[in-house]
């Protein structure tokens, strides 16, 4: 049950989108979760801002998931979504923040797990 949601200061376009769909549905294996039931979000054209200056190629990456992964885990999903979006965008992950977030109540189709 995870939901990847990307805010990504650059405008792309809707192959950009698609690739980076199908490449984060190959790397949720690595925090042992699957694409069947994964949730991607991409916002593009988002204002970002690091260090006080405008970014034009930024990117901000919210993992949240049912449950939890071990550190190991998060180390190898943030370089693998680091190497997505320098593949796709050029992004460089010096302008990548990753976060994690474990939920422990998660509602899908009418109930909870």
């Amino acid at each position: 049950m995870p939901f990847i949601d990307c805010k990504l200061s650059k405008n792309i376009t809707e192959q950009q989108k698609d690739q980076i769909k199908t490449e984060l549905g190959k790397a949720v294996s690595l925090i042992h979760k699957t694409e069947s039931y994964l949730m991607v979000g991409i916002d593009d054209g988002y204002t970002l801002y690091f260090g006080g200056k405008k970014r034009d190629n930024a990117a901000y990456v919210a993992v949240n998931l049912f449950g939890d992964a071990s550190p190991d885990c998060y180390d190898k999903m943030t370089a693998k979504v680091c190497e997505i979006l320098k593949k796709t965008l050029g992004t460089d992950g010096g302008d990548v923040y990753v976060t994690y977030r474990g939920v422990k109540d998660w509602g899908w189709n009418g109930g909870n797990f």
